[in-house]
């Protein structure tokens, strides 16, 4: 219970409650939940498995990846030859015909796997190393 001692202006606790809110307060940490060592080390398990299971099925997907970007890239160079024949009434000889003409960037040369895109006379593209 609070009492208001005189000459003081805050209240405090008497002695009785003093001890039965320290026990409480003791009670209280005591039964505070917390992980123990074992449940951490099983969290870091099953972490560590999903890791093992998803990195080698990611590498896997990575030259995937790669193949699709350079077959969509071959596919816009295509358009970019056809864009060069109706606008030159030509063939473009090479990529740096594309290139000087702003048909193509110098990023657009290479597929992303490192494959250079090439033309050949008749404004066929390829892809090769």
């Amino acid at each position: 219970m609070l009492k208001k001692l005189k000459g003081q202006s805050t209240f405090t606790l008497s002695k009785k409650n003093d001890r039965k809110y320290a026990r409480l307060a003791v009670k209280k940490i005591n039964e505070q939940n917390a992980f123990t060592l074992i449940e951490m080390m099983i969290v870091l398990l099953v972490i560590s498995v999903l890791l093992i299971i998803t990195i080698p099925n990611i590498t896997t997907h990575n030259s995937t990846i790669n193949t699709k970007g350079c077959d969509a890239l071959k596919k816009m160079v295509e358009a970019q030859v056809q864009a060069y024949k109706m606008d030159n009434n030509t063939e473009p000889i090479s990529i740096v015909n594309l290139q000087s003409k702003g048909y193509l960037t110098a990023e657009q040369s290479s597929c992303p796997n490192g494959d250079k895109i090439t033309i050949d006379s008749e404004g066929k593209v390829d892809s090769g190393t």
